[in-house]
């Protein structure tokens, strides 16, 4: 039972429902040193960091770097900066407290609002999820000439695969998701020293804020959706429990500090290879003659500029981008239902609802929209932007309270920091909502959520951590 009395200075740690996989604490760092001790805390960063360079990171970066050169490139190294500031706060807390975001959700909150909380997580995930399966049909058609429908279909086996990795323990998945990364990673970096960027240029665009237009600024809140995804927060905090570390003060402390550097580590390869496909974007699209609104555009004319090999390493790393990413979406899935509702799914049966739920959506697209699949893909990312606050705001509310983190409350700093994160983020979505949409509705949802989550909070009690 955890002790909720208000005399209580912190609440005692428990066993994370995601250990009924037999993942928590399954991986040992006791007794190593140096950078054997490194090696043994990294890993769930770069989990993590997949998700921050995924299809919908590319319809938004092309975009941005199409439409804009590098006046955009500021908005990945914010987001990335956003991005690392929370996942090390969610590192923060699933370390400091045995619990990931989901289960604070449930324990914390009200019920309705909880309930609420988790119905916003799930809509992000099968957002995030239908950037995946066009991205991965993308790619197949690239590389094998499939046709889209097809290509979504395929996506559905990938729970297969999923079922295959995880016999193998956490370790191996941690190791093939590096090994995708890395491919995209040193398919971008091949494909820059190709395309011979204007260096100066990118690092102006880099310290320079600016937004040229409207339409500028919808590309930039699907950047930044893209970049810092709610699910993400839900599953960093969850495996970073993976890592047997000395259950004592002084152990907790340490296990933070080297999740810290892992995730500052892991999100600054994520940072490069968002800024090479804005970059590469920008040293190649922008301002010619071809139109290039889709990926397929992309991949069609990085022949005549760079070669056939550059076009083959932007499809590999696309579809080396899906995979990851699902992995990691499969995982997010299962600690978000779990975490929420204590319910306990075989990780294949959460992967082939939340897929499922992903092709419909997606082969309607596909339908509608034939090859112009980047205007949904940046859509899917702005939609995950408006989820961010329903994730961003509990994650600084739990780990800023005394009484929960107890002495790894975050500091002063780290609390205004974070309100200032979530303003941005809060002012950045309605923005757009009012400029792009019907303001009328976007008032009207507005106040409907603000009175659903004040009767939640205010109206009914809390309920007692149990």
């Amino acid at each position: 039972m955890v002790n909720s009395s208000p005399n209580s200075e912190v609440e005692p740690t428990r066993p994370a429902q995601f250990s009924g996989q037999g993942i928590n604490r399954s991986v040992e760092v006791k007794g190593k040193k140096g950078w054997r001790r490194w090696l043994a805390f990294a890993g769930p960063a770069y989990l993590i960091s997949v998700g921050y360079m995924d299809p919908g990171n590319w319809a938004t970066d092309l975009s941005g770097g199409y439409h804009y050169g590098y006046a955009l490139l500021w908005v990945i190294g914010l987001s990335s900066l956003m991005a690392v500031f929370l996942q090390a706060l969610c590192a923060r807390l699933g370390i400091a407290t045995g619990r990931d975001l989901a289960q604070a959700c449930r324990d914390y909150c009200p019920k309705p609002a909880a309930h609420a909380l988790w119905l916003l997580a799930e809509i992000a995930i099968i957002a995030c999820d239908v950037a995946e399966v066009i991205g991965s049909a993308v790619a197949l058609k690239l590389l094998f000439g499939l046709d889209l429908r097809l290509g979504v279909l395929l996506t559905g086996f990938d729970v297969l695969l999923l079922l295959a990795l995880m016999r193998f323990g956490f370790r191996k998945i941690e190791a093939i998701v590096l090994a995708l990364v890395a491919t995209v990673f040193v398919s971008f970096a091949i494909n820059l020293v190709w395309a011979h960027p204007n260096l100066a240029a990118a690092a102006h665009g880099l310290v320079t804020p600016s937004l040229p237009d409207t339409q500028a600024l919808v590309i930039a809140v699907g950047i930044l959706g893209a970049t810092v995804m709610p699910h993400n927060l839900y599953l960093h905090s969850s495996i970073v429990q993976t890592r047997a570390n000395e259950e004592t003060s002084e152990g907790r402390r340490d296990a933070i500090r080297w999740a810290t550097w892992d995730t500052v580590i892991a999100l600054g390869a994520a940072f490069f290879v968002n800024a090479a496909i804005l970059i590469l974007a920008a040293s190649v699209f922008y301002g010619g003659k071809e139109v290039v609104e889709q990926l397929e555009d992309a991949y069609k004319l990085l022949t005549p500029q760079l070669g056939s090999a550059a076009a083959v390493l932007f499809a590999v790393a696309l579809l080396a981008s899906g995979q990851s990413s699902t992995l990691t979406g499969t995982l997010a899935g299962q600690v978000v239902m779990e975490g929420f509702t204590d319910l306990r799914v075989k990780p294949w049966v959460r992967r082939l609802v939340t897929r499922l739920l992903a092709i419909i959506p997606a082969m309607l697209i596909v339908i509608a929209y034939g090859e112009k699949t980047n205007a949904p893909l940046v859509l899917s990312q702005v939609v995950l932007s408006m989820q961010l606050p329903f994730a961003v705001i509990p994650l600084i509310w739990f780990t800023s309270d005394q009484k929960r983190m107890g002495e790894f409350v975050s500091p002063m700093w780290a609390r205004v920091v974070g309100v200032l994160v979530a303003a941005t983020i809060l002012v950045a979505d309605v923005y757009v909502l009012v400029t792009q949409y019907d303001w009328r509705l976007v008032v009207i949802g507005s106040i409907t959520l603000l009175a659903y989550f004040a009767w939640a909070f205010f109206g009914r009690a809390k309920p007692t951590a149990t």
